[in-house]
């Protein structure tokens, strides 16, 4: 089995500013990231869609202990956002002060683009990884 949709497909349209997952033909399900199967019924029959980016914010967290060799980039704001195409996905919000953000922001509308961020002793390289702003 091949996957519909590699890690090096999704980053190259994460870099363009392009978020791509599966539906499901099975169930309609949509998957974000991209895996194997659809994550709802477990279907191999699965084809490559273009989503919105748009979602609402379902919760988040302020960290304040970065990877090694990203303290500089502290504190930060880690969003679980619900897409418009119903999977939810995770990336940084990046317009608001880390300081500053209080339970308000749960359920605000928020718009995806893209943040490169360097590779660690522990990765393969850079990878492009979502990040939010608040649209409403």
């Amino acid at each position: 089995m091949q996957y519909p949709l590699t890690f090096q497909e999704y980053q190259k349209a994460l870099k363009q500013n392009r978020l791509l997952g599966l539906r499901c033909r099975t169930c309609g399900g949509v998957t974000c990231p991209p895996m194997m199967v659809c994550q709802e019924c477990a279907s191999p029959d699965v084809e490559v869609v273009q989503l919105s980016g748009r979602g609402t914010i379902a919760t988040f967290t302020v960290s304040f202990v970065a990877p090694e060799g990203r303290e500089n980039e502290l504190p930060y704001t880690i969003l679980l956002v619900e897409l418009e195409e119903g999977p939810w996905i995770m990336g940084n919000l990046i317009d608001r002060d880390p300081r500053r953000i209080g339970m308000d922001i749960i359920g605000r509308r928020v718009e995806m683009s893209h943040r490169v961020f360097p590779g660690d002793k522990y990765s393969a390289g850079e990878a492009a990884r979502p990040v939010f702003t608040i649209i409403d």
